[in-house]
């Protein structure tokens, strides 16, 4: 068997930024930092966000390993990987010079990959970027640029979904979810794929329907009713799976995806007052984009104003479970109640950074805005008693850095999908308005 030959990986600083670990994922290849990426990781090295964070542990990894040769021959990774080494910089090579200004970080980096690939004409050289128009650049100069996909997902298409359609089933089978106990075994639906745990299904034979879900305690198929959820009544069947799931104590964590529209948020806010009293407090937060943003001190006004654009959406929600129900009744004047105790609280995740998470039904909004890594930093912060839910959709992403692959939430779903304290819904009906749904569709 022919040895394959190494390649030689040029880092981008944002892919550092992105997975403090990365120089672990490269295998037997050689990797380079542009001493302009040692320079911008500088910057990060003080404060307390994720950007921050990765910037520090990358810093304390590349000492560790370093040595001498890091600024020559390289140094060893470890076993089983190539060496990595950090390079000097150089006068623009005259191929560069006419259509990239020297002014731009991002052009010396570029410059430093097109030196290697010159002075290794039998090697690939690979410039791995999370910034799409550095890679463009580096193509239009005959370079090989790629992504930094080692936690992304294969293949957004086939992302589980939380739920299945069985159709052409007997009356018979449909007949035994009516009756008590409302459970049936697997394998009277002869299904083609086993049912992950927690997973939905919309049983039907053209006549009759009825809806259910896999227990991975009960290994049967137990029916899934609708129900009034702190006065908001599920819609659609995929609703109604998302309801059961955030109302059963024993899931005790959650993921909706679904476009804008579908009711993805309203659900969380209402299952979370719907079962406050298991609970010692409500957080719901949403990442400003990029999370740890400190842009934010430019903006006009105190830390409440600058962050109310960013969290109405929020409040939103909870004035449409609050007109949901009558002024004088005690749904409508708990929602205020509970903000003025804080046992309701609304806050971006960065002021929410290092609260203890312990008997807390957590909400996080607009997920797909995370990295794989803030959420798994979310969920490992998780207490006794806590439950998690991200919501969001794979498919409307803000962060420059991401997209429907490699977003933490599109990482959750692969990831999590068949444990039994998780549950999934992917929400595909549109149930704002008829003229959301019409511009969701058309324009």
């Amino acid at each position: 068997m022919a040895k394959k030959k190494k390649k030689i990986f040029v880092l981008d600083t944002n892919v550092i930024l992105h997975d403090s670990s990365c120089i672990s994922q490269f295998m037997e290849h050689d990797i380079v930092l542009p001493i302009t990426v040692l320079e911008e990781l500088d910057h990060f090295k003080k404060g307390s966000g994720t950007l921050n964070y990765h910037a520090r542990e990358f810093l304390r990894t590349l000492d560790s390993i370093s040595g001498d040769k890091l600024f020559g021959r390289g140094v060893s990774i470890g076993p089983g990987h190539g060496k990595i080494s950090v390079r000097l910089e150089q006068d623009f090579h005259e191929d560069l010079k006419r259509n990239f200004p020297v002014q731009n970080p991002d052009h010396h980096i570029l410059n430093i990959a097109y030196q290697i690939s010159k002075e290794n004409p039998a090697k690939q050289v690979i410039l791995i970027s999370k910034d799409v128009n550095l890679r463009m650049k580096a193509k239009a100069i005959g370079m090989t640029a790629q992504n930094y996909t080692s936690d992304q997902v294969k293949d957004i298409s086939s992302v589980y979904k939380g739920s299945r359609i069985k159709e052409n089933v007997s009356q018979e089978v449909i007949e035994q979810f009516f009756h008590d106990p409302f459970e049936a075994d697997p394998s009277s639906l002869d299904l083609k794929e086993d049912l992950q745990s927690n997973e939905y299904l919309i049983i039907r034979n053209g006549k009759k329907s009825v809806l259910g879900v896999f227990d991975p305690v009960l290994e049967k198929i137990r029916r899934v009713n609708k129900s009034n959820v702190y006065g908001i009544m599920p819609r659609n069947a995929e609703q109604t799976f998302a309801a059961d799931a955030l109302m059963n104590p024993n899931i005790r964590l959650v993921s909706l995806s679904g476009k804008a529209g579908t009711g993805k948020t309203l659900l969380a806010l209402s299952a979370a007052l719907e079962t406050r009293r298991q609970y010692h407090q409500i957080f719901i937060s949403r990442p400003v984009v990029p999370l740890s943003n400190k842009d934010l001190g430019y903006l006009p006004g105190d830390i409440s104003s600058k962050l109310d654009p960013y969290m109405q959406p929020l409040y939103d929600n909870l004035a449409v479970i609050q007109n949901h129900s009558p002024q004088t009744g005690p749904n409508h004047k708990q929602i205020p109640d509970l903000l003025n105790s804080d046992k309701l609280v609304i806050s971006p995740l960065a002021y929410i950074r290092g609260r203890s998470l312990v008997k807390i039904f957590f909400i996080v909004d607009e997920a797909q805005n995370l990295t794989p890594h803030e959420v798994k930093t979310i969920i490992t912060r998780a207490g006794e008693g806590t439950k998690i839910v991200f919501t969001g959709d794979v498919f409307q992403i803000d962060h420059p850095y991401l997209d429907s692959k490699s977003n933490g939430l599109s990482y959750l779903i692969e990831k999590m999908q068949g444990q039994k304290i998780y549950a999934h819904i992917n929400l595909e009906k549109g149930e704002r308005s008829e003229l959301a749904e019409l511009a969701t569709h058309l324009l």
